[in-house]
């Protein structure tokens, strides 16, 4: 059974950090390209960052420079580490695994950014 489950999640002040984990089983984990992706009310989810099973990475302008993603493949764990934080960031946290046409989802986990 595939289950990626992440954690990390909660209140912060505009300007603050936090870090997310997502963290995976029953896959293959390093043959993965993991992706974050957020959603916030009334709006369209949106790829927030990715990282190739070769370590690339990629970054939207709304977030470069701010967030950075990183993977440990010996834990099966993919990272975000999001700092200086803003309340639009403020959505639900999904992270995504995906190889060909295999892919899963996680539940998600709600990042607020508020004073």
């Amino acid at each position: 059974q595939v289950q990626l489950v992440e954690s990390g999640g909660g209140l912060v002040q505009p300007g603050g950090s936090l870090r997310l984990s997502c963290a995976s089983s029953g896959i293959t984990f390093s043959i993965y390209d993991m992706r974050w992706y957020r959603q916030a009310p009334g709006r369209q989810r949106e790829m927030v960052t990715t990282i190739t099973r070769g370590g690339t990475t990629r970054y939207p302008d709304s977030v470069k420079g701010r967030f950075t993603i990183s993977r440990d493949n010996a834990k099966n764990t993919v990272y975000l580490q999001m700092n200086n934080l803003r309340p639009e960031d403020t959505a639900v946290y999904s992270c995504n695994a995906k190889w060909y046409t295999s892919e899963y989802w996680g539940q998600g986990t709600q990042v607020t950014v508020a004073s």
